[in-house]
């Protein structure tokens, strides 16, 4: 039994006032509001203010009118108004012929004078759902563009050879549709090299949809990746398109692809066998166009591993794989990177440009870098807040100390003692990152070279 009021607002449009009312009277259980106007010419103008769940439109206005060729002249110009109104053509005259036409020409579908009853309210409730699919498809799609959109300051920045093949790889790989499967430490740039892929490509007019799969758990996985019907599960009050749907046509990145558990994989393999996803509750699939981006910090031992990840999806991910090297495998990259991002932060916090001296350009190219590129630009944030005088000093930048006072030249964590069990060790770790940076989540994240996400997950997980 339908819920009463699932919808708005719907508009009729029929000179009879007699058909008008019958579909108000029929449709009243179904919207909120039901307007009645008797012409399009009314309808234009009360588009300005409204936009209603459908439309349903005669076709025939003028004495003795049997053709459809006035409502044919005025549904583009519905369309014009409203490119996703759902407009449902009432027509008593030449059947079926004038029915396909008008949906060829936008309509989403019509009903036939005398009508029966259960069949407006399954055609008007159909159309309906259709423009409240195309309004989320919007949202989603805008929310994706907003998500998505890289910051214009962080390029993907490198001269040394390692980044000279991985620019030469997107750049062969950029103009395909070939799925691409990146590779390296977290840190390294991953998704700049996603959107970059993205920037280059056919698609590049497209949205591109990032997907955190670390920070998706794994009883929403299927909601967030392929969508749900309204009353699919408990929270699920109205329909919504997955991030597979909202991507088509242009390229979704699905980050942390090595955190996907085993048993969800086939899932996500069938769909991209496929090219079609089905919404949790729905009964029918829908056709997807995209371009899959998929990273991961796992080395690639680990993926071949088959109790790890299904061989059969990494088949279809790596078309074109992109390894990122870390940091410390390009330090030729660094006075580069300290450039920029110092350059970036004096703009954005309004500080004067101070001189980076050569020794400490020297100490901090020789520094290690757990965290890569990402650990480096939080260094040099505070690096700029912090920093006084003409000139930055080693201690402007937070790296750890020996007990002599010497920078050490990478991080140590190790956990103390002889205790080697893996949970007590990694809660030791994430409370020393935490206490050494006061609780800073940007700094303590990059050091112990996770995302924001990754490790406020950890904080959950031990109780931090």
């Amino acid at each position: 039994m339908a819920n009463a009021h699932d919808f708005d607002l719907a508009v009729v449009v029929d000179d009879d006032p007699d058909i008008a009312l019958a579909a108000r009277l029929v449709l009243r259980g179904q919207f909120r509001e039901i307007v009645a106007l008797a012409h399009p010419k009314e309808l234009l103008p009360y588009l300005d203010t409204a936009q209603p769940d459908v439309i349903l439109l005669d076709l025939n206005f003028e004495r003795g009118a049997t053709d459809g060729a006035e409502g044919f002249r005025w549904l583009p110009r519905i369309l014009d108004k409203d490119p996703d109104a759902a407009i449902v053509i009432i027509t008593a005259h030449g059947g079926l012929t004038i029915a396909v036409d008008a949906i060829k020409r936008g309509a989403a579908d019509f009903v036939t004078k005398p009508w029966s009853n259960e069949r407006l309210v399954a055609t008007v409730r159909s159309a309906a759902s259709l423009r409240e699919s195309r309004r989320a498809t919007q949202t989603e799609r805008s929310r994706a563009v907003e998500i998505g959109t890289p910051v214009a300051e962080i390029p993907l920045l490198g001269q040394s050879k390692a980044m000279h093949r991985v620019n030469s790889l997107i750049e062969r790989a950029a103009p395909t549709d070939a799925n691409v499967l990146i590779l390296g430490e977290n840190g390294t740039g991953k998704e700049l090299v996603a959107r970059e892929l993205h920037r280059r490509s056919r698609r590049s007019g497209q949205a591109m949809v990032s997907v955190d799969l670390g920070a998706v758990t794994e009883s929403l996985f299927e909601s967030e990746l392929f969508g749900h019907v309204k009353g699919a599960f408990t929270d699920a009050k109205a329909d919504r398109i997955g991030r597979l749907q909202a991507g088509n046509g242009g390229t979704v990145f699905l980050d942390e692809i090595g955190n996907l558990p085993l048993h969800l994989q086939p899932k996500l393999l069938t769909a991209l066998e496929r090219r079609e996803v089905t919404p949790v509750g729905a009964n029918r699939a829908t056709s997807i166009d995209i371009r899959l981006i998929t990273a991961t910090n796992l080395a690639p031992e680990r993926l071949a591993q088959e109790d790890v990840f299904r061989q059969d999806l990494l088949f279809r991910l790596n078309t074109v794989e992109i390894e990122l090297p870390p940091l410390r495998h390009r330090r030729d990259d660094i006075p580069l990177l300290l450039d920029h991002y110092l350059a970036l932060y004096e703009r954005k916090y309004g500080t004067p440009k101070r001189i980076l001296g050569p020794d400490l350009v020297s100490a901090l190219s020789d520094y290690d870098w757990p965290g890569n590129v990402r650990a480096l630009r939080h260094a040099t944030e505070r690096a700029v807040i912090l920093a006084e005088g003409d000139n930055y000093r080693l201690d402007d930048f937070p790296l750890p100390r020996r007990a002599g006072g010497e920078t050490a030249p990478s991080i140590a964590f190790a956990p103390s003692g002889d205790d080697l069990n893996l949970e007590r060790a990694e809660r030791q770790m994430v409370e020393r990152a935490l206490r050494r940076h006061h609780y800073n989540i940007s700094l303590a994240a990059a050091e112990l070279g996770l995302t924001r996400t990754s490790l406020y997950r950890r904080m959950e997980k031990h109780g931090l």
